[in-house]
């Protein structure tokens, strides 16, 4: 069983089975359909060759009598006379003429009809006097008639009959049907196999790329392996896109290895300090009130960049947004109003537009913060540090502008990265190097952006961008890059 679910399994065995039964479908549709068709024609037919003969007996008893030149005058004989010796019968096709409700002459004779059924049949057309059609059931056969009474005047009363075997052209009609089944089940056998081979050669590139990532494991050098483009449009996309897929993690795995390293790092100088400073407290007992200080102002260090980098792991998540409407000109008048005790800086508050957005109040106070925080490290008291928002195309711009000493172009290109610290800032700063990485993390996960423009010496402007509403599938985060 084991060998059937794999078979069953593989995309061309679950193609080649619907392949078949829809072709199977489709050919028993056209068959019945094309029998049908020709069952249709069959009666048209029949009924337009019993017609014809009665048009060929209508031209009679209006016409001459050719042996003596004058009308017929209700001369009953001599109308089927000359009628039965003009029209030879098709194959399957009877004349009967009965004259007085018997039987007169018959083409072919004898009848290929039971002799024990002609007198029952004629019985049933002695006394006719207006035209019939119908069918009869003689043994095996089925028959299709028109009786017609010539209208005659004279003192015969006489009617022809006209009949065909419905049967024996039913017989020839099954057989052309059968026939068509069997070249359309011969054809689809072929097309079946067809359909095989050909999807085996068009699903030969999703093979190669199965077959290659479950080789690759993950080390460098197999990240660094890609799949040859081939095959249909919709595989070679199929392709490209894991061979992306492949990138990104080629660079996430590179970030990580990256962000470890730099996190084992800044995590390694407060161990180092505090390990000294226990040790010196045994040999110089009378700086311990100093030594706790630096433990425990390392320590707290250390606390803050666990707390940050945990908010950057969860930036992550779903739930990591607590979304509630925010009107953008009170939560930047309330942020105005806690930055005058951060520093001693020439602070200003721009106009701000009285609209509203979805977003987690808390986090973006938190970016906020941030930013105004790096605007300090940069700035001296003498310097203004500009706070505004403005509507541009349903997005909000909230801005942090200072007349600091800039952004070194050389440090703009990684200043969003972790533990990146630029070259121009204050050597008393107590950052981490994680506060930028925090406001692009949560401006992302909002689906929106950050974006920096800034002149060495003339200081720095961090735009804040947010749509009024956060995509219901927000992004997720991009990894650590180094």
């Amino acid at each position: 069983m084991a060998w059937i679910s794999a078979v069953w399994g593989r995309a061309q065995t679950r193609i080649l089975v619907w392949v078949t039964v829809l072709v199977t479908t489709a050919v028993v549709g056209s068959t019945l359909t094309t029998r049908q068709l020709l069952r249709f024609q069959l009666d048209q037919r029949i009924s337009s060759a019993l017609e014809q003969e009665i048009s060929e007996i209508k031209r009679l008893i209006d016409g001459r009598n050719p042996l003596t030149g004058q009308p017929f005058d209700g001369d009953v004989k001599a109308i089927f006379k000359v009628f039965l010796s003009r029209n030879i019968p098709d194959n399957d096709e009877v004349f009967i003429t009965l004259i007085n409700g018997e039987q007169h002459a018959t083409s072919p004779a004898p009848l290929p009809i039971p002799t024990d059924q002609q007198a029952q049949i004629v019985t049933q057309w002695q006394g006719l006097n207006q035209r019939q059609q119908g069918q009869l059931h003689l043994g095996q056969d089925t028959w299709v008639y028109l009786a017609y009474p010539l209208p005659t005047e004279g003192p015969d009363h006489g009617v022809f009959v006209v009949m065909q075997s419905l049967t024996n052209q039913q017989r020839d009609l099954n057989r052309l049907v059968w026939l068509e089944a069997q070249v359309f089940g011969i054809s689809t056998l072929v097309a079946l196999v067809l359909v095989w081979v050909a999807t085996g050669r068009i699903l030969a590139p999703l093979h190669d790329l199965t077959q290659t990532a479950r080789s690759m494991t993950a080390t460098d050098d197999q990240l660094q392996r890609r799949i040859p483009v081939r095959g249909t449009v919709e595989i070679a996309e199929l392709t490209e896109t894991f061979n992306a897929m492949l990138a990104r993690l080629q660079a996430s795995f590179a970030s990580q290895r990256n962000f470890l390293n730099d996190a084992s790092h800044e995590l390694q100088t407060p161990i180092t300090i505090i390990q000294g400073h226990l040790e010196l407290l045994s040999q110089h007992p009378e700086d311990q009130a100093e030594a706790v200080v630096l433990m425990q102002d390392e320590l707290q260090r250390m606390s803050r960049l666990v707390k940050d980098l945990l908010l950057l792991a969860t930036a992550e998540r779903r739930d990591f947004l607590a979304l509630t409407i925010v009107p953008v000109d009170q939560f930047l008048q309330a942020i105005y109003s806690k930055v005058g005790v951060m520093a001693a800086r020439q602070w200003t508050l721009a106009q701000a537009p009285a609209v509203q957005i979805v977003a987690d109040r808390d986090r973006l106070t938190q970016a906020m913060m941030n930013l105004i925080q790096n605007a300090i490290d940069h700035t001296q008291p003498n310097d203004t540090i500009e706070l505004g928002a403005k509507l541009v195309k349903h997005q909000i711009h909230f801005w942090v502008r200072d007349t600091g000493v800039g952004i070194n172009p050389v440090d703009q290109s990684h200043i969003f990265q972790r533990f990146a610290r630029g070259t121009g800032a204050r050597e008393r700063s107590e950052g981490s190097g994680l506060g930028l990485s925090i406001v692009q993390a949560i401006a992302e996960a909002h689906g929106g952006q950050i974006r920096l423009s800034s002149t060495s010496l003339q200081g720095s402007c961090f735009i804040l961008i947010l749509p009024l509403e956060p995509p219901q599938d927000r992004p997720a985060v991009p990894v650590y890059s180094h």
